[in-house]
């Protein structure tokens, strides 16, 4: 018993010294409060870790859509009667798969064909023929052989050892459909290739959008800036960069629309031209009352809810291909009272230097008037709003119950 008494008293000691020794200095660091004005530069891409775990959207970052289609009928089928976009659209390791598939199986196809009617005819016993009688196809006595005589055929390889002879003539016959059918399967699964190899899309991924989104004044307004910038040195010319605005909307009689779009304007230095994308460039959509974003206030930026779906469409120079670039930005990626750290400069040489170090940092607005808010004026606009917002939820209570 005493023996039992002395482990128990060596494990709470064991115990007690794991658990209060002392914290690494590191570890024990006190909280310490940033003023963000006294850094003016932030980097971009470090707030990805605020985000929210489980925001949902309808595209990533990097352009590709999050909109999964389900529980549709014959959706193979619809795949089938578009087989040229299906093949397009393959993956590469399954595009090369069922390339070598496809010439295998019709060498195996057609090599069964060749020894079923050698088979039929009597070729594979040579020793009952007469010195006189002729096979089908010279030297296939095997379905190796076979195989081996459609696949020199379909090639055009031509050693000269397996060659079909003027005794039947449905074997010529299928010589003759063998090479029209694979010289079409051919010309298809190349054409594929070129389709695929020749499409513009890695071109778009060369196109580099900002990570983060920022609200400041230009010009006097208002605006919602984003920067572009293209990666190589051939040009885009024909640039279109426009947005589409996707929140849910509640309609006058009551239907909720989860993903409503709208369109979201964005110009170049407050011009519509199309520009050529050269340098990295800043697009600029003002917030004015046309602006489906009018609402956005530095107080409730946070806590919409929406997704910022921005295309840029571009020719390039070298192909006149139309490649387009995409990506989204939702209300934790845009920052209000920030702007762009410039990126273009002129070196000692004469030449325009494009840094992209700089391109994804911002820094608070220089201009001392963003900061000065009425907020009277910004309690009486939230008033208005939830007291619009309450009257739309009791016209919609009282058409529910009409309808009832």
């Amino acid at each position: 018993m005493s023996l039992f008494r002395a482990l128990k008293k060596t494990c709470s000691l064991i115990k007690k010294s794991l658990f209060s020794r002392e914290t690494p200095e590191a570890v024990r660091m006190e909280p310490t409060k940033i003023n963000m004005s006294r850094m003016p530069l932030v980097n971009g891409g470090i707030d990805t870790a605020m985000l929210k775990a489980h925001k949902p959207r309808v595209m990533s970052k990097s352009g590709h859509s999050n909109v999964r289609i389900d529980k549709v009928d014959g959706i193979y089928l619809l795949y089938l009667q578009d087989l040229w976009t299906t093949v397009i659209d393959m993956k590469w390791r399954y595009k090369l798969t069922l390339f070598a598939a496809t010439f295998v199986m019709t060498w195996f196809l057609f090599g069964v064909i060749y020894y079923a009617i050698a088979f039929l005819h009597g070729d594979l016993e040579m020793n009952k023929f007469s010195p006189k009688r002729e096979p089908c196809v010279k030297n296939v006595d095997s379905l190796t052989g076979a195989f081996l005589f459609s696949l020199e055929s379909q090639t055009t390889i031509g050693y000269g050892f397996r060659f079909i002879t003027e005794e039947c003539p449905h074997a010529i016959f299928l010589l003759v459909a063998q090479l029209v059918i694979t010289t079409l399967i051919e010309i298809f699964i190349t054409g594929t290739f070129l389709a695929k190899i020749a499409r513009p899309k890695k071109r778009a991924e060369t196109i580099k959008f900002s990570h983060c989104a920022v609200i400041t004044k230009h010009n006097g307004e208002l605006c919602l800036v984003i920067r572009v910038a293209n990666m190589r040195k051939s040009l885009l010319i024909q640039c279109q960069l426009s947005g589409k605005l996707l929140q849910t909307y509640e309609t006058k009689e009551g239907e909720r629309i989860l993903l409503n779009q709208a369109s979201v304007k964005f110009n170049v230095d407050s011009s519509s031209e199309s520009p050529f994308l050269i340098l990295p460039l800043t697009f600029y959509h003002i917030l004015d009352e046309s602006s489906p974003l009018r609402d956005l206030t530095p107080q409730n930026l946070k806590e919409k809810d929406f997704e910022l779906v921005v295309l840029l469409n571009a020719t390039v120079e070298s192909t006149s291909a139309v490649c387009q670039s995409r990506t989204s930005y939702i209300p934790e990626e845009i920052h209000w009272g920030y702007e762009f750290v410039p990126v273009v400069s002129l070196s000692p040489n004469g030449k325009y230097v494009a840094d992209f170090s700089q391109f994804e940092k911002i820094r608070r607005s220089t201009d001392s008037t963003f900061y000065s808010v009425d907020s009277e004026k910004q309690k009486l606009e939230e008033k208005y709003r939830q007291e619009d917002q309450r009257e739309r939820e009791l016209r919609t209570m009282l058409l529910q119950q009409s309808n009832v």
